[in-house]
């Protein structure tokens, strides 16, 4: 996608455009080939192009471009804004911004254009070779999506809270690479998918570390409420106590997590996830609830 500029259109959109995010509040990102045959070269950009006669509608459009850039065919793209970019001549052209949700993988996806694909944050975007309209544009959905006034989806992430008879907790140290907390402490936890909380608790618990439990197990114990970024979106940390498990602790996901270890409570790691820790001390302290980063 070339340069943005925000502008009221003067014409009927002939090109589309896909701003995909996932529930990290991370967008997806296209790195072009570098060949001077191709608009802005070497560039990070926005999946999307111009309509094809074939194309039954500018969003038909859109998915034909994400399949043909990043190789992902996605279910619901929801209309966001028109921008106009500038073609070859320097005029400016109507392009139908389109917005998306996914939480895959871009290394598992197999693109037939560009270099490659990659989620990031916008707070890193200006470290890239990008339009700095297509960066605004990042802003302005992700500054929508957080704003005071409107409805927001925030993310509901699972937590595994286990003691051992010594009274110890299961922590985990993430990975230095690590998408999230990288060098860190952390229970074992996950995001919500298409399932409740306890499902989402049972299966990471197997996912991450190889232990079985039974929803039946699983008490509520504390609920983090928190925004850890600005910009970032809310997120809800539910975190559960299971008393009954099978199973010793052993590293399944060695990219995110290198190894399992008992902490005591009172002699808790300095590398800890700060919600990890309000969450240990809400428990301890009998506390069902903590708010973290509101203003």
């Amino acid at each position: 996608m070339t340069s943005l500029h925000a502008a009221e259109p003067a014409a009927e959109p002939r090109s589309a455009s896909v701003l995909v995010h996932n529930d990290r509040g991370e967008y997806l990102l296209h790195l072009r080939d570098h060949r001077p045959d191709i608009r802005n070269p070497g560039t990070w950009s926005l999946p999307g192009g111009g309509r094809e006669p074939h194309d039954t509608s500018l969003e038909a459009a859109a998915r034909r471009k994400l399949r043909e850039e990043a190789g992902l065919d996605l279910p619901a793209l929801r209309a966001f804004a028109v921008e106009h970019v500038h073609d070859r001549e320097g005029s400016p052209l109507p392009v139908q911004v389109f917005t998306a949700r996914w939480n895959g993988d871009p290394d598992a996806l197999e693109p037939t254009e560009g270099v490659m694909l990659r989620w990031f944050r916008p707070e890193v975007m200006p470290r890239l070779r990008l339009s700095h309209a297509t960066l605004e544009l990042v802003r302005r959905h992700a500054g929508r999506a957080t704003a005071g006034g409107g409805s927001v989806l925030h993310i509901v992430g699972a937590h595994l809270y286990l003691e051992n008879p010594a009274g110890e907790v299961l922590l985990g140290l993430r990975h230095p690479d690590s998408a999230f907390a990288g060098g860190e402490w952390h229970f074992p936890a996950g995001h919500c998918e298409r399932e409740s909380a306890v499902a989402c608790l049972v299966r990471e618990a197997d996912e991450e570390a190889g232990l079985r439990i039974s929803p039946e197990d699983a008490e509520f114990a504390h609920a983090v409420h928190l925004v850890d970024a600005a910009g970032g979106r809310p997120r809800m940390q539910l975190v559960f106590r299971v008393r009954r498990w099978q199973g010793e602790p052993v590293v399944r996901e060695p990219d995110k997590c290198l190894s399992w270890r008992w902490w005591h409570p009172d002699a808790l790691p300095e590398r800890l996830v700060p919600y990890t820790r309000a969450a240990i001390e809400g428990i301890r302290a009998g506390r069902p609830y903590t708010e973290s980063g509101w203003t």
